[in-house]
């Protein structure tokens, strides 16, 4: 048995794998401030919930974009998680990662741990040129070849940060609820108009910006090219984004689960 953990901006994702299948998953809030001990009574009692002794965990492979919670998790899986481990801890990092994946970039490091980890998982579900895009707090877009090259992608601002900027920085438009979709772009209200921009607005974005992708990785006439969608925003904002192909919410932990098996 083994525990993914996917520390990202806003959200904690972890996930516990036994015979590698997944049997228990759970999404907490990023707190930066964090300790090790603080990580430990939570994930303890999320655990115990589930059925799962940590005297079980054998294995434990972390991918993180916040060093302070890096820190504090690495700490937290030393000193309350290790009695059982039959291995070091795993973080991943482009160096270890590298005879999975070929960063072609001018400075690897720079790249978030979880973007590559999204490639990786993509690349091996279908070892085609894609394009993977992660609904998180920023919306990301992660290009790969066949090759399981890594090129490089664009970045920008998610949902929930759009609608809070429009709702923080402006007299009138609230906060609002985007879960119902309008049923046209036309609003004939102003809680109507905001669900409509972003809504179409992002799918229209999205696919436009997928299109550009694909010229500029110069796919021809009828060869495999994937759109693949991970992230909580991903089921929301793909019926607006024809160009996606295929929703995977637990992208990144197979991703994680797959470098544990294959490099740890």
């Amino acid at each position: 048995m083994f525990l993914v953990v996917d520390i990202g901006n806003s959200h904690t994702v972890t996930g516990m794998y036994k015979n590698n299948k997944l049997i228990g998953q759970w999404r907490m809030k990023s707190d930066a401030k964090s300790t090790g001990d603080e990580l430990a009574i939570s994930y303890h009692a999320l655990f115990s919930l589930s059925g799962i002794q940590i005297e079980t965990i054998e294995g434990i492979i972390i991918a993180s974009v916040v060093p302070t919670l890096q820190t504090a998790w690495v700490s937290c899986c030393e000193k309350h998680f290790s009695s059982s481990l039959k291995k070091d801890i795993f973080i991943v990092t482009v160096d270890k990662i590298k005879s999975l994946i070929d960063v072609q970039l001018e400075t690897p490091s720079e790249v978030g741990a979880d973007r590559l980890v999204n490639a990786i998982a993509a690349w091996k579900m279908n070892p085609s040129k894609q394009v993977v895009i992660d609904f998180g707090t920023a919306i990301t877009f992660d290009c790969v070849t066949e090759k399981c090259e890594y090129l490089g992608g664009s970045i920008l601002p998610g949902i929930a940060i759009s609608l809070e900027a429009l709702a923080n920085k402006t007299a009138k438009l609230p906060h609002i609820d985007v879960t119902e979709a309008p049923s046209q772009i036309i609003g004939k209200s102003t809680v109507q108009a905001m669900k409509s921009g972003v809504l179409f607005g992002y799918g229209a974005m999205i696919d436009g910006l997928v299109k550009g992708i694909r010229a500029e990785m110069t796919t021809e006439m009828g060869e495999p090219f994937g759109v693949v969608a991970t992230g909580g925003m991903a089921k929301l904002i793909a019926p607006f984004a024809r160009s996606i192909d295929t929703i995977e919410p637990m992208l990144t932990l197979q991703g994680l689960k797959i470098i544990y098996n294959e490099l740890s």
